[in-house]
Order: structure tokens, then C-alpha cells, then sequence
């Protein structure tokens, strides 16, 4: 197994974040490599799920008028900010970690020993008592755990959404450092869910910077089995990109549904 790091330092749109993680889910598929991104947003940005109703569950006219970006995820799950934040993807041949519960679980394993090494007493969400479970894909990012998500202080500090495509998978997902949820809830018709969530750096007595924390991520992956090596799929990944991006940059993608 082939893994490569890519660690952004320049935080770009919306738009072009989603069509990079889907350029390299593309390539996961094309070479059977798997791939660890790290990034962020700029604009800071709202994004919807795959499948989300958004023009009957949030209110366009106030997202209008507040002059917000927004995009539609690849991935399933309700509306996330993405603000002071830093944003991971993984992308993968499905057999990396198995099962997409078992991936999930494992990539969010790495997440935690990350946050442990920089003095976060993080743990794994159990799962919820049976009845209440509910799928990954349609999970509410950052609304009541379903298991395995990372908590500290018992408050959820990741939000992280999947998909499969054939043999491959894409998992990404947002770590709150400074900003919380509330703008989701500012343009959420009637009563939003009630999360769980509170930013990292609210938590810790020595706040963490988006860099420390991609270094500690990209140190807590190398348990991951396989081979890290250089990232020389730049321009075959720039490529790929470009053929996704019209759609992520489309109002009629956007507010399809």
C-alpha cells in the first residue's frame, strides 16, 4: 500500500476543496494508492450533504444576504461551518481498513492519538443504545454521536462524513479548533438539532494551531500500514480537479434539492 501526505498550507474555497477530494478519490481508484489531506477554507464556508434537502431546511435568503460560500459535499450529512478549523481527507482502496465502520473508526483511532499528543484527553463516542443508531452517510455531522466519534470533555470536537465509490472510499471531515456550529443554526428553519460540539481550542488550556495539529495527524498516520512516499501526483491530481469543479461551483448543484 502507497500512501502520500498532502499538506496544505494556502486554505482555498469550497468548491475547490470538494473537487480536490474527489480528484483523489479518483485516484485511489486509478492506482490503488491511498491518499491523507490536509486543508482549509477560504472563504470560510457552509457546506450541505450529498442527499440534504437544503432549500427546505435552511434559509437561503438569510445565507444570501449574510454573503456566505457554500458548497455540496460529495459525502453524506447535514450542513457543516467550516470556519477556524482544519479539515482532514482520506481517501483509499476500500481493503486499507476494511469495512467502512471499521475504516471509520480507524482513521478517527488516528485523529485521537493526534489530539493526545497534543495534551487532548480524547476518546471514541460508544456506540448508541440500540434503536437509535443511524448511518454514516446520513448522521447529522455534528449533532448526537452514533459511535465512535471524537469526544473530549465529552463534547464532540470532529464532525467526519463517507462514501464509497466501487472499491474506494472517501472520508473526510471537519476538527473544530476556534469556531462552533452556530451559523448552522442561524440559518436553520425552526428548532436546530442540538449538537454536541464545542471547538477544541475552548477545551485545552494551551490552544492549538491549525499547523501543530496537521503535524501531529500526519505523525499519527505513519502507523498506517504501507509505504509513505512524495507527492508526485500533483498535476495528474490538478487535472482531475478541474473536470469536478464546475459542479461544486454550480447554485444549481448546490441548491439542487
Amino acid at each position: 500500500m502507497r500512501w502520500t501526505l498532502i499538506q496544505e498550507e494556502q486554505a482555498r474555497p469550497g468548491w475547490y476543496n470538494m473537487a480536490v477530494d474527489m480528484a483523489l478519490l479518483e485516484l485511489s481508484a486509478r492506482h490503488g494508492e491511498g491518499f491523507l489531506r490536509l486543508y482549509r477554507w477560504a472563504p470560510h464556508c457552509l457546506s450541505f450533504g450529498r442527499h440534504e434537502p437544503a432549500r427546505r431546511r435552511y434559509q437561503r435568503r438569510a445565507i444570501d444576504a449574510l454573503g456566505l460560500d457554500v458548497v455540496r459535499r460529495p459525502t453524506g450529512g447535514r450542513a457543516v461551518w467550516h470556519g477556524r478549523e482544519l479539515t482532514y481527507a482520506v481517501t483509499a482502496p476500500t481493503a486499507a481498513f476494511g469495512p467502512l465502520p471499521a475504516a471509520y473508526r480507524a482513521i478517527h483511532q488516528t485523529l485521537r492519538r493526534a489530539l493526545a499528543d497534543l495534551g487532548a484527553a480524547a476518546t471514541l463516542a460508544p456506540p448508541p443504545p440500540r434503536g437509535r443508531q443511524h448511518g454514516l452517510d446520513a448522521g447529522a455531522c455534528f449533532a448526537q454521536p452514533v459511535g465512535g466519534e471524537i469526544m473530549v470533555g465529552g463534547r464532540k470536537v470532529v464532525g467526519s462524513a463517507q462514501m464509497r465509490q466501487g472499491t474506494v472510499f472517501l472520508q473526510h471531515g471537519s476538527i473544530l479548533l476556534d469556531d462552533d456550529q452556530h451559523m448552522v443554526a442561524r440559518v436553520t428553519r425552526g428548532d436546530p438539532p442540538d449538537g454536541t460540539e464545542t471547538p477544541l481550542n475552548r477545551l485545552l488550556d494551551t490552544p492549538v494551531a491549525a499547523g501543530d495539529l496537521a503535524a501531529a495527524i500526519a505523525a499519527a498516520a505513519r502507523h498506517w500500514t504501507g509505504e509513505w512516499l512524495e507527492d508526485d501526483r500533483g498535476d495528474e491530481r490538478a487535472e482531475v480537479a478541474a473536470e469536478h469543479s464546475g459542479r461544486f461551483r454550480s447554485r444549481e448543484w448546490t441548491w439542487r434539492r
